[in-house]
């Protein structure tokens, strides 16, 4: 605070400085202007200047007269022209005899002339005074002034004065601001302004929103303070403040205790009609000025308080029942149905909930519906007279139920007798309600999110007393939680059937055709929620099979959609034929990348994603796979062993930074590999090793068909209620026959080209292939001539008679040919295009010793 002050008085102190300065410096420019004006007079009117100014040397004469004047009088040049602005003095003698630069006609013409102009001394401010001979002809001018930079001088001279008087203001205005302060600070006890005014605004809203009467009385028995409580309890008068106490019309008691500032403890006082406990204590004790403080309590509605303490007491403690008994589930009925078990005994004798039909599917109801139905019913007795489980219900207007519903709020009826909505609604049936004993009724709409999902029905029959108003705040006080309870489960049904659908849709609908493995599968989703497990079977190049299982970690819409983006992308990649764990390094990356771009529940659902990658190639027999946190595969080899192979675990997609490790092995045809996810061997009630065991187990016994596996496994690992999705994938190894394979080497020659060509019409022959003889000829002949042409190392040729013709070109160099389009002056080029024309499809696979080229073409029909 003390701070502050000072700087606003240098700020004070500085202003006023500039303002003497300008001052000073605007009364030294009048002075200037003033002198010279009376100087150049003086001078011009003295006697024997125009006798002078005639005479042969004027110069001589008035020369050493300006100078003189010049100093005595203040001015800094007395300057003395003849009509043609010839000077003839000049404090500067080498400026006599030269022009001045003055305007001669206003002096010829008599008039007197100040100007602000730069001269030979500098900016100045000057006078000329017209000088007149006895018959008042102009014979010259004199003109006085002085320099801009004199009167600056000046000013400068009184500055420090200046200065001196402004910092003394400013030491005697800080110390007087340093007492002020100390006594300021003293008196608030350390307080800054901002401190006490918290504190008034806490204090004054304490004071009136206490709902004790605070009532303060000084040394002379007036009335300081009553806060609003006190005014209302003794019954105040709007001008009481300041008034004597007597003289406020209380009781005399009441304005006895309060007069005479004695102590009081719980004295109890009548007052309008209500019973008072009064406290008061003098101030002076606790170091406040003289006089008393009384607190007022209100102790006649403490016992009406405590008359309703027991029922306060059973609201509390079926909406704490409620709290924690419904919406222990998803389930929109079982929500309902916990409705009942809450409210029942406790609050009523029956109660029946009625849902629109969207609800129980999931849908959002239009909210004008009138057919309800009837999806929980609760009471203390069984099977009472009310409109059975799951009846369909149209409501006539009148009924309580429609009338609840069209206007948002609770509807009481405390004597159903007289109720004629509810008796218009089923004249035989509420006769036998009545006569069950059922007599008073509420119904309260299940309303959540702006949507009116239904209605909940309160009976009483063994309470003998009915419904009152104060119940309508507890049945709405029930509903709106339970109806926020059915709108989540109702939302949660249709997100899982969002899901359910979405999951679907992104799995495969049905195996692709192949030669290489027979292929049985079962996919079981979790009772809740819908999971991110999936699985894939994708024929590759050279009659290759790849299987692929993953899971990702978490459930609903997000591990459905990102499950659909992994299998997306693996197909994808695996159109580049690539191998196993170059599969999922990709796939890490695009978790990676996801991760990056996506939200974070996108994000998280994608980094906790896991993947088994196999492929098996029937020809050589051989399986490659990499896993990425995924269980490992089991093999059962065809004398019924079972093994669990030990493959590089890997990391989990998106995690990135560490490499992925494929394992290659050779499998005897009929072998069968078993890929899961965990949702088949983790379960809550037992360790994962005792799974694997039941599986190990499971596909020992299990006969050699894949789909009987599948079922065998299920059926022993499957827990009663699954938590999670769970993928079986059972494939069992096929092998190509030898004599539908064969293979030459290429000697690097373009000659024998014409040799290959024969032997390949040779083998389609013998395979019955003449029909596509030509065609085959002449994409071999292009693959080899490009192999000798331009790659390196050894150069094989491989037919494959499967599903389609399949030919094959390896080389040792691991540049791909690229399809274009040649010019009319290339020689070459074409030959790819001729290939890509003629096969179905063709592509290059990358292998350790090279690259590999391959076409497919049909087979002829029949």
């Amino acid at each position: 605070m003390l701070v502050l002050q000072v700087a606003i008085v240098v700020l004070l102190a500085i202003g006023v400085v500039i303002l003497m300065v300008l001052t000073v410096q605007r009364e030294s420019t009048r002075d200037a202007r003033h002198r010279s004006l009376a100087v150049a007079q003086s001078f011009a009117q003295s006697p024997g200047i125009a006798e002078a100014l005639k005479s042969s040397d004027p110069t001589a004469v008035l020369q050493r007269r300006a100078e003189s004047v010049r100093k005595g009088s203040g001015v800094d040049f007395i300057v003395v022209v003849d009509r043609e602005g010839i000077r003839y003095t000049h404090p500067l003698p080498e400026r006599i005899g030269k022009d001045n630069d003055e305007d001669m006609s206003p002096l010829l013409a008599g008039r007197t002339t100040q100007s602000e102009t730069s001269g030979s001394l500098g900016p100045q401010f000057r006078a000329f005074v017209p000088v007149k001979d006895a018959d008042g002809t102009v014979v010259g001018a004199v003109s006085a002034g002085v320099t801009i930079e004199n009167i600056n001088s000046r000013v400068a001279d009184q500055l420090p004065a200046v200065l001196g008087v402004a910092a003394a203001a400013v030491v005697v205005t800080t110390a007087g601001a340093a007492v002020l302060s100390r006594r300021l600070l003293r008196q608030t006890r350390g307080l800054g302004p901002a401190e006490i005014t918290r504190m008034y605004e806490h204090h004054d809203a304490v004071l009136h929103a206490a709902k004790e009467g605070v009532v303060i009385v000084d040394a002379d028995r007036r009335l300081l303070l009553a806060n609003d409580e006190a005014q209302r309890l003794l019954g105040l008068p709007p001008d009481a403040q300041g008034r004597p106490v007597r003289r406020l019309g209380l009781a005399a008691p009441t304005a006895e205790l309060l007069s005479s500032g004695r102590e009081a403890t719980d004295e109890v006082h009548f007052a309008g009609g209500r019973l008072l406990a009064v406290n008061q204590r003098p101030l002076d004790r606790y170091g406040g000025p003289s006089g008393s403080v009384a607190t007022l309590r209100d102790s006649t509605e403490l016992q009406v308080l405590a008359g309703r303490a027991d029922a306060a007491k059973a609201r509390l403690k079926v909406l704490y029942d409620a709290s924690v008994g419904i919406g222990t589930t998803l389930d929109v009925t079982r929500t309902a149905e916990e409705l009942g078990e809450v409210a029942v005994p406790q609050f009523a004798d029956f109660v029946t909930v009625d849902l629109a039909e969207p609800v129980l599917h999931g849908e959002e109801p239009l909210g004008t519906e009138q057919q309800l139905r009837r999806i929980a019913t609760a009471g203390i007795r069984n099977e009472p007279p009310l409109y059975p489980t799951g009846e369909l219900i149209k409501f006539v207007r009148s009924a309580p139920q429609l009338r609840s519903l069209t206007s948002g709020r609770a509807v009481l009826e405390p004597d159903l007798r007289r109720a004629g909505g509810f008796r218009a609604q089923d004249t035989e049936r509420s006769r036998r309600v009545l006569d069950y004993g059922i007599h008073s009724l509420i119904t309260a709409p299940l309303f959540a999110r702006g949507v009116v999902l239904g209605v909940a029905n309160f009976w009483r029959s063994e309470k003998p007393e009915p419904f009152e108003e104060d119940d309508l705040a507890l049945a709405e006080e029930l509903v709106t939680r339970a109806a926020v309870c059915i709108d989540n489960a109702r939302r949660y049904t249709r997100e899982h059937a969002m899901a359910m659908t979405l999951q679907r849709s992104l799995l495969p609908r049905r195996l692709p055709e192949q030669n290489a493995l027979d292929v049985a599968y079962r996919y079981l989703p979790a009772q809740q929620g819908v999971g991110g497990d999936w699985f894939d079977v994708i024929p590759l190049p050279g009659g290759r099979v790849a299987l692929v299982v993953g899971d990702v970690v978490g459930q609903g819409l997000h591990a459905a959609a990102t499950m659909g983006r992994l299998r997306t992308a693996v197909r994808n990649f695996s159109s580049l034929d690539l191998p196993p764990d170059e599969i999922l390094a990709r796939l890490d990356e695009l978790a990676q990348d996801d991760d990056d771009e996506g939200t974070a529940e996108s994000a998280d659902a994608t980094i906790g994603a896991t993947c088994l990658y196999v492929i098996y190639d029937p020809v050589e027999r051989r399986c490659a796979m990499a896993r990425a946190a995924h269980p490992p595969p089991a093999l059962t080899l065809p004398d019924g062993t079972v093994q669990f192979l030990e493959l590089p675990a890997g990391p989990p997609l998106g995690l990135g930074g560490l490499p992925f490790e494929a394992t290659e092995l050779g499998l005897p045809e009929g072998s069968k590999l078993v890929l899961y996810t965990d949702g088949l061997v983790e379960h809550r009630d037992r360790d994962i090793d005792e799974s694997l065991d039941i599986l190990g187990s499971a596909l020992s016994q299990a006969g050699p068909e894949p789909d009987a596996t599948c079922g065998a496994v299920i059926e022993a690992l499957l827990p009663e209620f699954p938590r999670d999705d769970i993928a079986l994938l059972v494939a069992r190894t096929r092998a190509l026959p030898a004599d539908r394979v064969a293979r030459w080497d290429v000697p690097r020659d373009p000659a024998a080209v014409s040799g290959m060509r024969s032997a390949v019409t040779d083998q389609l022959d013998a395979w019955g292939l003449e029909e596509v003889g030509f065609i085959t000829e002449l994409i071999l002949s292009e693959l080899i001539t490009n192999a000798i042409r331009y790659a390196t190392g050894p150069i094989g040729v491989r037919l494959l008679l499967d599903r389609k013709l399949i030919c094959e070109v390896s080389d040792g160099s691991s540049t791909s040919p690229h399809l274009r389009y040649a010019t009319d002056t290339d020689e070459g080029g074409r030959g790819l295009f001729l290939v890509a024309q003629l096969a179905e499809r063709w592509g290059t696979r990358y292998t350790p010793q090279g690259k590999v080229i391959w076409s497919e073409q049909p087979l002829p029909a029949g």
